[in-house]
């Protein structure tokens, strides 16, 4: 079709520091980044028995930053005037990756600090559980750099009502405009609430079909995302850390061109077994928001609440954990639900219970169950039950 680029595809297998001067200048709109994170590990993980690994170990933190210094020094011309660069890091240097970047890059075309958040079900014995990583968004120039504007939906909390309705401010409060018959003037056409610096996408879980097995691999609705913001169709994006190639499927999957770099013969096998096969993992939390995961009825969370407990999701059996566990086991809460029998909570809750060789579980009923109730399980009447037995009922 005319005006439509040709979408194509490029793998170095090599440092970036020998490929980038290689290439044309000013030939590319995005440059995508995400590399080693001054871990001080040898980062390694397995899929399929292939086993993946680079090494993140350092001399010094001023090793490390000369090591990205020259490279992000070659890819700087490499952009567009309308063109944007992103680097993903983490806590462990990104104090100091952000004053390299304002050196090279120039402080007044520094766009954004994203933060990417996440959860991660892990032990912090002392200290915050780590569930971010931090994303630098910078531009080649101020004046002149390619944004897509993303939107999305309100919060449940927003008054859409009032949002829809112009506002004027008179005599320094702000009112509802009216016509001349006295109606408020509707607003326009509202696209939605423009994207955040806060990045809400889950992690890739063990299961993901996405998954590689490749270390550090972020899922391809974050890289999409960056992707959308920041380029159009046909434009070229430019990764000089491919790792697997989440970055050049992302690319491939929303028609642009993309040039991917890694010293890894092994990542490089990998990307382009990905590129022939591109694929995305769907995700329930970005589709439907964090309420699709709720399944407990207001009923149920409402006898909860007193609780000092954790709600269990998706679980017939048990529908909360109570904090404080008994011998060293935890504790299950199962409440009747008006669609079952007391007999069938009971039972519900004592497969569940079993499963996990729990010594003690609780069961809040709205009716007394027919069958005896072992000893381990601690019944208790809803506050419905109770106002029945008092009223005689």
């Amino acid at each position: 079709m005319p005006g439509v680029k040709a979408v194509t595809e490029q793998i170095y297998c090599a440092d970036c520091l020998e490929v980038l001067p290689t290439l044309k200048e000013q030939s590319v709109d995005l440059i995508c980044l995400d590399p080693p994170f001054f871990t001080q590990k040898i980062q390694q993980l397995s899929k399929n028995e292939r086993w993946y690994e680079f090494s993140d170990i350092w001399a010094s933190r001023g090793q490390y930053l000369d090591y990205l210094r020259v490279r992000l020094e070659l890819m700087r011309p490499l952009l567009k005037q309308s063109g944007s660069i992103f680097l993903h890091c983490s806590s462990s240097a990104s104090a100091h990756i952000k004053l390299l970047m304002d050196q090279i890059f120039g402080e007044e075309n520094f766009r954004s600090e994203i933060i990417w958040t996440y959860r991660r079900w892990s032990n912090a014995a002392r200290g915050l559980l780590p569930a971010h990583q931090t994303i630098f968004f910078y531009s080649k120039n101020a004046a002149d750099f390619k944004f897509n504007p993303i939107y999305c939906a309100y919060s449940p909390a927003t008054n859409l009502d009032q949002i829809q309705q112009q506002r004027e401010r008179v005599n320094g409060r702000a009112v509802y405009k009216k016509d001349a018959d006295g109606q408020v003037v509707q607003a326009s056409e509202k696209k939605g609430v423009p994207l955040s610096d806060v990045w809400e996408i889950p992690f890739l879980n063990p299961r993901a079909k996405e998954r590689t097995g490749y270390p550090t691999q972020k899922p391809v609705e974050l890289l999409e995302r960056i992707i959308r913001l920041s380029t159009d169709e046909g434009d070229v994006v430019l990764d000089p850390f491919m790792g697997s190639g989440t970055t050049l499927v992302g690319a491939r999957l929303l028609q642009r061109s993309c040039i991917g770099i890694d010293q890894s013969a092994a990542a490089c096998e990998l990307a382009r077994q990905r590129l022939a096969a591109p694929f995305k993992s769907s995700s329930a939390l970005l589709q439907k928001g964090s309420g699709a995961f709720c399944t407990k009825s207001e009923e149920v969370l409402s006898q909860l609440r007193g609780l000092k407990c954790d709600v269990v999701q998706r679980n017939k059996g048990i529908d909360a954990f109570l904090r404080q566990h008994y011998q060293g086991r935890p504790v299950p809460v199962k409440v009747q639900s008006p669609e079952e029998t007391a007999d069938e909570a009971l039972l519900f809750l004592q497969q569940a219970a079993a499963k996990r060789s729990c010594l003690k579980a609780v069961l809040i009923v709205r009716e007394l169950p027919a069958q005896p109730v072992p000893e381990h399980i601690l019944l208790i009447p809803s506050t419905a039950l109770q106002l029945g037995q008092q009223l005689g009922q």
